[in-house]
C-alpha cells in the first residue's frame, strides 16, 4: 500500500550501478540549465530572482519521492510564472513584501488544490482542458511573458500589464529612453541562445550567456551607465517556516490558484507522459497530482513559489540520459550547493540577460505546427484555439483561459444537442451497414428506415431525436411501416430520454409505424427495463445486431402489404 503513494520505493530496490553515471550526467545538466532559468522565471513572476533557486530544492526531493515519472523535471516554469505575476499583481505591488507573501501563499494553495485532487481521484478534472485550449493559451501567454521582458531588454521602466497591446503602446511610448548597453547585451545575449540551440542543443547556452555578460559588466563596469544588475543574492536556504495566510487572502487568490492547479498539471502530465511513451512506462495521474501537490506545499514552506513539470527540461533531462528520479536528487543538491556557495557571483548578472533566456526560451511553446494540424484535420477545434489565443491576448491570462474552456464546454454540448446522425443502408453484396450520404451504393428496403445518432441519448438532445425520426419519416418517398433505431453508439440512457422514447413509441404507433432496436447496450437496455419500455414495446422489437432487425422489419413489412 505504501507503495503506491510512494513511487520511489518501487525503483529504489532495483536500481542499478550502470545507471548512477547516467542519472549523475542528467541532473547536473539540468542543474546547469535550471539555474540560470530558475533566476529569470522568479523575475518573469514579479519575485527577487533568489525565489526561484528556493523553489528549485527542496521541492524536487519531495517529487522525486512522490512522483510518478521518471525523468520530470520540476521547477519555475514560464507559464507558471506570468500566471503567478499576473494573479498577485491585481493585489500588490511588484516586488513588495506583500507581494512575495501572496506569492509563496499561492504556491501553498496549489499544493494543497493538487493534492486534494490526487487524494480524490479528481485527475480526470484536466480532460475539461482541451489541447486546443491548452495550445492556444500557451502561444499566446508565450507572446505576453517574450514583450513582457522588453522593460528589461530596453533598460527602461514600463509600466507592468498582461495586455500585449499596452505593453506594446509602453514601450514605443518609452523608446527614447533605452539604454544602448543594456539593450546590447541583450540582443547580442538573444542571438548567441540561438546559435548555441541550433549547433548543440544539450549545450548550457544560459550558463554561457551568464558568465560572460556578468564578467563583460564587471570588467567594465557597465552597471555605473545604467546597466541594471541582479545585486546582491542571499546565500543559504531559508529555514522553514509557514506562510502568513487568512482567509481574505484566500479568497483573493483562489480563483488564480485553481486556474496554475489545473495549467500547471496539465503541462507537467503531459510531457510527463509523452517521456514515459518513448521509454515505455506507465504514469499514473491521480499520484502525479499528489507529488505535485506536495512539491508546491513544500515550496511555499521554503519562500518559494508555484512550480510544476516544465517541456524543455525534462527534454534535457531525457536526451542527458536520466534513468530515475534520482536525476532530479541531484539536480537538487547541485542548486543547494550554488545556494551556499556561489550566489555572490550573480551580483554583476545583467537583468537583460535574464530576460533574453526567458524570450528565447518561450518562443518554443509557440505552437505554430498544432494551427496547421488542426486547420486541416478539425477546424471547430481550430476556433477553440483561435477564440483562447487573442482572448488572452486581449483580455488576459485568466479570463482566456476561462473563455477558453467555458468556449469549449459550450461546443460540447452543442455537439451533445446536435449530434452527428445518419440513415443507413446496406453494402451490396454484404450486411454491413453505412451512411447514404458517404456511401451513395449502399442499397434500401422499401418501407424500412434505418437511422443512427452518434451519442448518448439524454435530456439535452431529446427533441433532436424526435425532430430527426420525423424528417427522415417526411423525406421518404413512400411512408415506411418500421424505423428501426441503429443504437451501438446510443452509450447512456437518461430518464428524460427514456419518457421521450415512449412518447415517440406512441406517435408513430398512431402513424402505424413500427419502431424496431438493435445493438442496444447493457447500460441502456437496464433503463429501459427497469422503467417498462423494454415490455411496453416487446422483446421481439429488439435485436443484437441489425441484419437480423431488417430480416424481421422485411417480414413485418410483407404481412402489412
Amino acid at each position: 500500500m505504501i507503495k503506491q503513494y510512494i513511487p520511489l520505493l518501487n525503483w529504489i530496490g532495483k536500481y542499478q550501478r550502470t545507471d548512477f553515471k547516467s542519472d549523475l550526467s542528467a541532473g547536473i545538466t539540468v542543474a546547469v540549465m535550471l539555474v540560470p532559468q530558475a533566476m529569470a522565471y522568479a523575475m518573469l513572476a514579479g519575485l527577487p530572482p533568489i525565489m526561484g533557486l528556493y523553489a528549485s530544492t527542496i521541492p524536487l526531493f519531495v517529487y522525486a519521492l512522490f512522483g510518478t515519472s521518471r525523468q520530470l523535471a520540476v521547477g519555475p516554469v514560464a507559464i507558471v510564472s506570468i500566471m503567478t505575476a499576473a494573479g498577485v499583481g491585481a493585489i500588490a505591488e511588484s516586488g513588495s513584501d506583500a507581494y512575495i507573501t501572496y506569492a509563496i501563499a499561492l504556491a501553498l494553495m496549489v499544493g494543497i488544490i493538487q493534492f486534494a485532487m490526487g487524494m480524490a481521484r479528481f485527475g480526470f478534472l484536466v480532460n475539461f482542458l482541451s489541447h486546443p485550449v491548452i495550445s492556444g493559451f500557451t502561444s499566446a501567454a508565450a507572446l505576453i511573458i517574450g514583450f513582457s521582458q522588453l522593460k528589461h531588454l530596453m533598460g527602461v521602466d514600463i509600466q507592468r500589464t498582461h495586455l500585449i497591446h499596452e505593453i506594446l503602446l509602453n514601450a514605443w511610448d518609452n523608446v527614447s529612453d533605452v539604454n544602448l548597453i543594456t539593450l546590447s547585451i541583450g540582443l547580442v545575449s538573444i542571438v548567441t541562445l540561438i546559435a548555441i540551440k541550433k549547433w548543440k542543443p544539450l549545450f548550457p547556452g544560459a550558463l554561457v550567456v551568464v558568465i560572460l555578460s556578468t564578467l563583460t559588466v564587471w570588467f567594465f563596469d557597465l552597471h555605473a551607465h545604467g546597466v541594471k544588475i541582479v545585486g546582491d543574492v542571499p546565500a543559504g536556504l531559508p529555514l522553514p517556516s509557514l506562510p502568513l495566510f487568512d482567509w481574505e487572502m484566500a479568497s483573493t487568490l483562489l480563483p488564480t490558484a485553481i486556474a496554475i492547479s489545473m495549467v500547471s498539471f496539465m503541462e507537467s502530465i503531459s510531457v510527463a507522459k509523452a517521456i514515459a511513451r518513448k521509454n515505455k512506462y506507465g504514469i499514473e495521474a491521480n499520484q502525479e497530482l499528489i507529488g505535485l501537490g506536495l512539491a508546491n506545499i513544500v515550496a511555499s514552506l521554503f519562500k518559494g513559489y508555484p512550480i510544476t513539470g516544465g517541456f524543455s527540461r525534462t527534454a534535457v533531462n531525457n536526451q542527458a540520459g536520466a534513468k530515475t528520479n534520482l536525476a532530479s536528487i541531484i539536480t537538487a543538491s547541485m542548486i543547494i550547493i550554488v545556494l551556499l556557495l556561489l550566489t555572490p557571483l550573480f551580483y554583476y548578472l545583467p537583468k537583460a540577460v535574464l530576460a533574453a533566456i526567458i524570450m528565447t526560451a518561450v518562443y518554443t511553446l509557440i505552437d505554430f505546427d498544432e494551427v496547421k494540424h488542426l486547420y486541416k484535420v478539425k477546424r471547430s477545434d481550430l476556433a477553440l484555439l483561435a477564440i483562447t489565443f487573442f482572448a488572452t491576448l486581449s483580455l488576459g491570462i485568466e479570463e482566456g483561459i476561462m473563455l477558453g474552456v467555458g468556449a469549449s464546454l459550450l461546443w460540447f454540448v452543442i455537439t451533445t444537442t446536435r449530434p452527428h446522425s445518419a440513415v443507413l443502408g446496406r453494402l451490396p453484396g454484404t450486411k454491413i451497414y453505412r451512411n447514404l450520404k458517404n456511401h451513395p451504393e449502399a442499397e434500401t428496403d422499401d418501407g424500412i428506415l434505418v437511422l443512427r445518432v452518434d451519442a448518448q441519448f439524454y435530456f439535452g438532445n431529446v427533441n433532436f431525436l424526435k425532430e430527426f425520426i420525423n424528417k427522415e419519416i417526411s423525406h421518404s418517398q413512400n411512408t415506411p411501416k418500421v424505423v428501426i433505431i441503429e443504437a451501438s453508439s446510443i452509450n447512456q440512457l437518461d430518464s428524460s430520454a427514456d419518457s421521450s422514447l415512449q412518447e415517440i413509441k406512441e406517435d408513430l404507433d398512431n402513424r402505424g409505424i413500427d419502431i424496431f432496436f438493435a445493438n442496444v447496450k447493457g447500460p441502456v437496455m437496464e433503463v429501459m427495463h427497469r422503467s417498462g419500455f423494454d415490455n411496453k414495446l416487446g422483446a421481439d422489437h429488439f435485436f443484437i445486431d441489425l441484419h437480423s432487425a431488417i430480416l424481421q422489419a422485411k417480414t413485418r413489412v410483407n404481412t402489412i402489404s
